[in-house]
């Protein structure tokens, strides 16, 4: 029996959980502690890490963040962004974390994933796909939050990513991602059909709903950000005052996120036990 995983996702830009649209168009939410903190509470599987600005620098920013969040939420925690390099794996993982997503530099240079993969071990290297449709039907795979054109076909992709040894492919549709919209059956249903290794889906989640027809599908997990964020500032939960920057009026509205209808991770797991799969309890 497949056990779908629950991963929060948290878009990091300096010291800022944010949040944006198709990747792009970032938010100032809050202080990603106090979010990580309680979705760990709340009973996430793993925690997904995203330095969204790594690229304008040429490195992940993240370690003082992962240092602390590991001494305190015990469950695996992956990290994303500007890593390129066997030594920016080893600087992140001697900060804390369990995994790495790698996006650029795996598209780059592919044998990347397999000196990777050999170095750490499978299980530790993520290759996170960024796929937008084209008007042809074709899904192609982009970089640096959907901006950066590759040529690259999702479907072949996603193959040669197993034959290089990863251990985990994470799926954005940037078409969908933070829209609210639902998800991209098609390209979850194409990219699923071959795979053996574990495929975590993310983007479009805007209703509970919306997951019944992917956990028909082969899915391991769900990595999820608006759905999980926004909730918090309905209930009010963290004060915004903590952003260092960011529209906090918009926030507090809810404008912007209407197709939006926050859900618990509690929810998303009894419904992936309703549908007779299993899950980790809480």
């Amino acid at each position: 029996m497949r056990n779908i995983r629950v991963i929060p996702r948290l878009d990091i830009k300096g010291p800022n959980l944010v949040k944006g649209i198709h990747l792009e168009g970032l938010r100032v939410l809050g202080r990603p502690q106090d979010f990580a903190g309680h979705y760990y509470e709340s009973g996430a599987d793993e925690l997904m890490f995203v330095d969204v600005v790594a690229s304008l620098y040429g490195r992940n920013s993240l370690d003082e963040i992962i240092r602390k969040t590991a001494r305190e939420i015990f469950v695996p925690l992956t990290v994303g962004g500007g890593i390129r390099t066997i030594r920016d794996i080893s600087t992140v993982l001697r900060a804390g974390a369990d995994k790495v997503s790698i996006n650029t530099a795996a598209l780059n240079r592919p044998d990347f994933i397999k000196e990777a993969s050999k170095r750490f071990g499978s299980s530790t290297i993520v290759v996170s796909v960024e796929a937008i449709r084209e008007s042809t039907g074709q899904y192609l795979a982009y970089t640096d939050n959907g901006r950066e054109f590759t040529g690259m076909d999702v479907l072949e992709w996603v193959q040669r990513i197993q034959e290089l040894g990863a251990g985990e492919i994470v799926l954005t549709s940037v078409d969908r991602e933070g829209t609210g919209d639902g998800f991209d059956l098609d390209l979850i249903d194409a990219v699923s059909k071959g795979l053996e290794i574990p495929l975590v889906v993310h983007g479009g989640a805007g209703h509970i709903n919306q997951f019944k027809d992917v956990l028909e599908l082969e899915v391991d997990g769900f990595a999820m950000a608006s759905i999980l964020h926004y909730g918090m500032f309905r209930k009010d939960l963290f004060p915004l005052a903590n952003a260092v920057e960011g529209n906090t009026e918009f926030l507090r509205s809810g404008n912007g996120f209407s197709k939006i209808s926050p859900m618990e991770i509690v929810d998303l797991k009894n419904l992936v036990r309703q549908k007779g799969l299993d899950c980790r309890a809480i």
